[in-house]
C-alpha cells in the first residue's frame, strides 16, 4: 500500500516551549491511522501543523509527493487534505443543505454575471452541487433535516454534518479531531461503522486523534502514541495495547 502522507522530523516551538519534537509518521492510502496520547502530548499541535493552521518550526510534510509544509489551510485543502475540529465549526445560522452547498463553493462555476444571467454552465454546476448535497444527506441519514438550521441540530447530527461537509469536497485524506467527543455509546458505534464505510467506499485515508480507546482500537490500522511532544511508538492496535511504554504513559507506574 503506497504512502499518501509523509511527515518527517516535525518540530513545533512556541517561544521556549517545545510542543512537538521531531515527530515522524506516514499515512498509507485507504488507511485509518490514529494518534493517541495523554492530554498535552502534542497531538493537536501535530494536526494543526499538518492541516496548515500552524507553520512548523522545522520538518517536512509531503502529501502525495507534493511538499505542503507551511502552506495555509485553504491551500492544504486544495491538495485533498481536510479536517474536522474538536469543537464543531458549522455555519450555525445556515441550513444543513446550505452548509453542504457552501462547502462546494470552489467546485461551483460562480461569478456575479453568470449568476445573474443563469448561464447553462452556472445552472449545470448548481444542479451538480445540489445532487452531491442530497447524496451526502442520504448517506448520513439526514435528509429530513435538510432545511433545519445547523445550530438547531442535536450534537450527534452536527458531528455527522461536519464530516459530510468535509467529504463533499472529495478529499483523499480526512483528518478527524476527536470525533467521538460528546457522543453517546450508540453514536460512537455508528461513528466507527461510518469511518470504516468512508474508507472502503470513497477511497479516503483517515488521520484520527481520539481519546476513546474502544473506537481507536476498533477502527485503526495503525496507531502512533505520543507523550511530551514525542512519538514513543507506532504499531498495530494489539501491539500498542500491550506495550509497556504505552501502559506507563496512560496509567503511570506503581
Amino acid at each position: 500500500m503506497s504512502v499518501l502522507l509523509e511527515v518527517s522530523d516535525l518540530t513545533m516551538r512556541f517561544g521556549g516551549l517545545l510542543a512537538v519534537d521531531s515527530v515522524a509518521f506516514n499515512v498509507r492510502r485507504d488507511e485509518v491511522f490514529a494518534i493517541i496520547g495523554p492530554n498535552g502530548a502534542g497531538k493537536t499541535t501535530v494536526f494543526n501543523c499538518v492541516g496548515g493552521f500552524y507553520k512548523p518550526s522545522s520538518g517536512r510534510i509531503v502529501m502525495d509527493g507534493t511538499n505542503i509544509t507551511g502552506l495555509p489551510s485553504h491551500k492544504v485543502a486544495q491538495h485533498g487534505l481536510v479536517r474536522t475540529f474538536q469543537n464543531v465549526r458549522l455555519f450555525k445560522k445556515l441550513t444543513v443543505l446550505e452548509n453542504l452547498l457552501v462547502a462546494q463553493h470552489s467546485h461551483i462555476e460562480t461569478g456575479l454575471l453568470k449568476g445573474l444571467l443563469k448561464t447553462p454552465g452556472y445552472r449545470k454546476s448548481e444542479g451538480e452541487a445540489l445532487h452531491e448535497a442530497a447524496k451526502w444527506l442520504d448517506f448520513m441519514d439526514m435528509r429530513e433535516f435538510a432545511n433545519r438550521e445547523a445550530g438547531n441540530l442535536a450534537y450527534g447530527h452536527q458531528r455527522k454534518l461536519e464530516i459530510a461537509r468535509c467529504m463533499i469536497t472529495k478529499p483523499r485524506l480526512l483528518m478527524l479531531d476527536e470525533p467521538a467527543a460528546g457522543l453517546n455509546p450508540q453514536e460512537k458505534r455508528n461513528l466507527q461503522l461510518m469511518i470504516d464505510q468512508l474508507r472502503r467506499e470513497f477511497d479516503v485515508a483517515v488521520l484520527l486523534i481520539e481519546h476513546d480507546m474502544s473506537l481507536v482500537m476498533g477502527v485503526s490500522d495503525r496507531i502512533m502514541v505520543m507523550e511530551h511532544g514525542k512519538a514513543i511508538m507506532t504499531g498495530l492496535p494489539d501491539e500498542v495495547r500491550n506495550d509497556p511504554q504505552v501502559i506507563k504513559a496512560y496509567l503511570g507506574e506503581e
